[in-house]
């Protein structure tokens, strides 16, 4: 019964991890197909089919076929790009497809046997590959808590764990979009620490060759995490003395440092001969590009996807550093954590796609939940530790729920602003005017001192339609305002069957050469294709535009077929 806590916390994160993971797939009736292969992930994965089904990873001739049955590319062309020698190269590494073999291995027997088509896409290798890496992620869990139970007591490990792991974006990337390569580095984040602690413990070549080939994995699954390396470089050289005897060791022990350089390599080795075999060189630029003198501080704290904003408890990351004076990890997690960190905040593409919180931070949380735990240790006697313990308990639930919102899309994946994330905020009901700030920044919060007049109130079924890139016009009239203070109220309901994707409702003031747009798209988490759909949004009246023309309408990507049955629109002015 001896740290029974923690051993709870290990359990409950594995069931959270499950739950998730069956919400968001179909196995309840209604959800849609489960399918991890798609998008980033399919360019993770495809190493895998290319070469052990279709025996094409040169000219990825099968894609098609594939693509049009499951749609996994995301509609944006072949995760790979043409080499000098006209064959395609992956433009992902592929070290997560060498974590994902044992489980297509076994999809592909299952799938064989049990007449679903053995084509690498099928049902049982989305589920199989998916539960497979959520095995990992377990293993990972139970792993860390025997990791902090060497340096920590039972209390401060239960609290960590469930912290970092409930409280974080890490239940989404572990449990629903896992087959990109947050999950999978996660774990050899963990084993990594790990074997670094037992070479330290007691050097063996077995935990040196483990050291070198995780960190030559985990390289061919994303460059980045090359940096893996100062973990076992820097680890218990926390003073002065750690230091001289751990250099000490080092020089006794100078075969095994070489054997783990070669493992190392021999972990790197597979990249190198796929790219010799599909480009004609060891190497090969899959293009990325860094702002490494200006870093984008907003993968921090944008209200796009920011990591301390979506995710706050990520803070203590930060604050526990300045609490591990006593411990060997002390500069292993120091150097790693801030130069992870200005690495990730440096990639241009610092919106990293479609995401909640910032997810390329993820797999290092096994680093950072080092420090996480030394903060919380420090509090452990403190008469701050139950503030600490409360906010770490309305952490959890709130992250929960927004991790729901986002897969709702709700908590948007790629256009989050202040003002919208305020009023979505543990919303369990959004409002049509809510939805409209995803768009529009104007909202005026009360009508109360304002004078309305309607300049339009028509309910009716008006069919409409128009071809692609064109708009069709709702409303125009001349509008004049007189106290330099107001607003343009548009309330509209839609029914559009299939026709909401890439729709908007604008509203435009015009005056002489100035214009000024509002926009607020009809497809959004509470519309229905088979529904009337309510819109709401406000415009504020500059004193400029007091004298303008104001046009409402339509827009749409695409040929846009459905019905107007309801459009009110309402000038309100400030009284005097």
């Amino acid at each position: 019964m001896r740290n029974v806590f923690s051993f709870i916390a290990c359990l409950i994160i594995g069931i959270v991890m499950f739950q998730y993971r069956i919400a968001y797939s179909d196995i309840i009736k209604g959800q849609p197909a489960l399918k991890i292969t798609e998008w980033d992930a399919f360019g993770y994965y495809m190493y895998l089919p290319s070469f052990l089904i279709y025996h094409d990873y040169k000219q990825l001739s099968w894609v098609s076929a594939i693509d049009a049955k499951y749609r996994v590319t995301g509609g944006n062309g072949i995760q790979a790009q043409k080499a000098d020698n006209g064959n395609y190269a992956f433009k992902y590494l592929g070290g997560v497809a060498l974590m994902e073999l044992p489980f297509f291995l076994i999809a592909h027997i299952i799938a064989k046997q049990t007449g679903y088509p053995p084509d690498g896409f099928s049902p049982p290798y989305q589920y199989i590959i998916s539960f497979g890496i959520i095995l990992y992620c377990i293993l990972a869990i139970f792993l860390l808590r025997r990791i902090l139970l060497r340096y920590f007591s039972d209390r401060t490990t239960t609290i960590t764990l469930l912290a970092v792991c409930l409280a974080t974006n890490f239940i989404d990337y572990a449990a629903v979009e896992n087959g990109q390569s947050h999950a999978p580095i996660f774990f050899l984040y963990t084993l990594v620490i790990y074997a670094t602690i037992k070479w330290h413990q007691r050097p063996k070549v077995i935990w040196a060759a483990l050291t070198g080939y995780i960190i030559g994995l985990a390289t061919i699954s994303r460059p980045t995490e090359a940096i893996m390396l100062f973990i076992p470089l820097l680890w218990d050289t926390h003073t002065k003395e750690a230091a001289s005897k751990k250099w000490q060791m080092v020089k006794q022990h100078k075969k095994q440092v070489y054997i783990a350089a070669l493992f190392g390599i021999i972990g790197i080795a597979p990249q190198l001969i796929y790219w010799k075999l599909a480009t004609g060189s060891f190497i090969y630029d899959v293009g990325s590009a860094w702002d490494f003198l200006t870093p984008h501080f907003r993968v921090l704290f944008g209200w796009e996807k920011g990591w301390f904003i979506y995710t706050p408890v990520t803070v203590f990351f930060i604050v526990g550093i300045f609490f591990m004076k006593n411990f060997p990890f002390r500069k292993s997690v120091i150097w790693f954590g801030f130069l992870n960190i200005y690495i990730i905040i440096a990639w241009r593409e610092w919106r990293y796609g479609g995401s909640y919180s910032t997810r390329a931070l993820m797999q290092s949380y096994p680093v950072f939940l080092l420090a996480f735990a030394s903060f919380t240790e420090h509090l452990r006697n403190s008469k701050w530790r139950w503030l600490f313990y409360a906010t770490c308990l309305y952490l959890i639930p709130v992250n929960l729920f927004q991790i729901t919102q986002y897969r709702k899309t709700i908590i948007h994946y790629d256009d989050m602003n202040r003002r919208y994330y305020g009023r979505v905020y543990l919303n369990t009901h959004p409002s049509p005017l809510d939805m409209s700030l995803l768009d529009n920044n104007e909202v005026l919060n009360s009508e109360k001192n304002y004078t309305p007049k309607v300049l339009v109130d028509s309910v009716y079924i008006k069919p409409v339609q128009f071809p692609a890139t064109g708009t069709y016009t709702l409303f125009q009239q001349n509008i004049t305002t007189t106290s330099g203070n107001a607003w343009l109220k548009v309330e509209c309901a839609i029914k559009a069957p299939g026709s909401l994707w890439q729709s908007f409702i604008n509203a435009d003031l015009k005056t002489g050469d100035s214009v000024k747009h509002a926009r607020v798209r009809l497809f959004s988490p509470i519309s229905n294709d088979d529904s009337i759909n309510r819109y709401v949004f406000y415009m504020s009246v500059p004193p400029y535009f007091a004298l303008a023309n104001a046009n409402i309408y339509i827009s749409s990507a695409f040929n846009f077929q459905g019905a107007i049955c309801e459009l009110k629109v309402t000038e309100l002015e400030k009284r005097e």
